[in-house]
């Protein structure tokens, strides 16, 4: 059984599963992920240079990672300013804000231009309180975006709030026109036909087994092997198991997700009547938004932590936190409450230390490239990493290939099993923090001090 939106994708995508590779092949350029990264990559290839012979390998099908099963909030790293300041500078930061925004604008304008039906909506995101605790904590990145003129948002009364989210549990909110929904099965899938329409060759069920690296570089698969110019590993969440030197700079943690059985009439009753994104103040975000056919999506991240990186089998199965999805809904939605939930699922998500993504070279002989790292935000993103992948594959000299994102990994966890033993920790703590915050308690100072390792885990930057 497939996520959600990947086996609702499926249902209206009837074409043939691409063949497994046979035997060796030549090309230009290996793609290894067919995920959002390595198709977008695939298809600014093939847009900026048609004559470029480009071959992508899949382990399972396109969209079966993240990419087919993630929340579908498409958001910008706007309120992400403060990390990226820090770690980049003013004048950066501020070009990746810009860049951000406009990618949101381009996926949108992408499913115009090719008939890609992705239940694309551009309207916007409320970044909200829900307990007192929370009011306020995110003036200070939004003044900084004022500051640098690059601010989208603006504080909306609570009564706008509350009814453009559907829900009293708000206490304030911030409004962006600069996001998106998506239903990510789709878009991938779309994706996936955009690629091989542009002529990418793709080969599904086609798992890389060994890579040598070289000029030229053979990926190894089990029933053949690519012999490529250059190589881009698309494989976000699953590279820190393929490449041991990747194995601290991401640490893999579930986001859990359900949703509920069409029920347009009662969205329009509470008042959830676009595609607009809501996201909470929490560390461990609670994120929701509704669909075309009336149902609502509701995820929360944060939940199953992976021992030294590992995919466990319960990332592909329902999930264990859907008991407490159903309370968080019935939360947000008491007229939802008794609402029948569909499905519920989750996933690997590649936590980097930054929170942010990361992309580089990894051969001495300078033509294997990779990107990943998105830390659960990924739909927006990838199509920036599609834009770093493209040029440097192509070595081109631009803004995206000077920039220090393509410097590989910004900070590394620490090893097994204190990374492991130490993620609960911090966990556990938020858990009790966010708990004391909801019944209006203030938490331990303890709990307040660990929870600050996993800053970088929120979607908007605190002061």
């Amino acid at each position: 059984m497939r996520p959600f939106w990947l086996e609702q994708a499926l249902h209206t995508d009837t074409s043939e599963t691409c063949a497994p590779l046979q035997g060796e092949v030549r090309t230009d350029v290996c793609i290894v992920g067919g995920g959002y990264t390595g198709l977008w990559t695939a298809i600014m290839l093939k847009q900026q240079n048609p004559e470029l012979d480009v071959l992508l390998i899949e382990a399972d099908i396109c969209g079966a990672g993240a990419s087919g099963r993630n929340g579908g909030c498409a958001l910008s790293w706007s309120a992400k300013y403060f990390t990226l300041e820090r770690l980049f500078g003013v004048e950066e930061a501020v070009r990746l804000v810009k860049e951000s925004e406009r990618s949101i604008h381009a996926i949108g304008e992408f499913c115009e231009q090719y008939g890609v039906d992705a239940d694309y909506r551009l309207d916007g995101t409320l970044y909200t309180a829900t307990n007192r605790a929370q009011v306020g904590s995110t003036d200070a990145v939004i003044a900084a975006l004022e500051r640098n003129g690059i601010n989208s948002f603006s504080q909306r009364p609570l009564a706008d709030v509350q009814r453009m989210a559907g829900s009293a549990k708000h206490l304030e909110g911030w409004f962006s026109p600069a996001a998106a929904s998506v239903q990510p099965g789709k878009l991938v899938r779309g994706l996936r036909r955009v690629a091989l329409q542009l002529g990418v060759k793709i080969h599904e069920n086609t798992a890389m087994t060994g890579l040598e690296e070289g000029r030229p570089a053979r990926i190894h698969t089990a029933t053949g092997r690519v012999v490529a110019d250059r190589v881009v590993l698309a494989m976000n969440a699953w590279m820190a198991r393929a490449f041991p030197q990747f194995e601290r700079s991401v640490a893999i943690v579930s986001s859990d997700m359900l949703i509920t059985e069409p029920r347009p009439e009662l969205l329009q009753e509470i008042g959830l009547t676009s595609g607009v994104t809501v996201l909470d103040s929490r560390i461990f975000v609670h994120y929701y938004h509704n669909t075309p056919d009336g149902r609502i999506m509701l995820g929360k991240g944060g939940n199953t932590f992976a021992f030294g990186g590992r995919m466990l089998p319960v990332f592909d199965q329902p999930s264990p936190y859907a008991g407490l999805l159903k309370r968080s809904l019935g939360d947000f939605f008491p007229a939802f409450a008794e609402v029948k939930v569909d499905a519920t699922w989750n996933g690997p998500s590649d936590r980097s230390v930054t929170g942010l993504p990361f992309f580089g070279q990894m051969s001495s002989s300078g033509n294997v490239f990779y990107g990943f790292g998105y830390s659960g935000s990924g739909v927006g993103p990838c199509h920036m990493g599609g834009q770093i992948l493209a040029s440097l594959v192509q070595g081109l000299d631009n803004p995206w290939t000077r920039s220090p994102l393509v410097n590989g990994p910004l900070g590394y966890f620490p090893p097994e099993p204190i990374r492991y033993l130490g993620s609960l920790m911090v966990r556990n703590a938020i858990r009790r923090k966010e708990r004391a915050e909801d019944h209006g308690r203030l938490p331990r100072h303890l709990d307040v001090r660990l929870a600050k390792f996993a800053a970088a885990a929120g979607k908007a930057d605190k002061a």
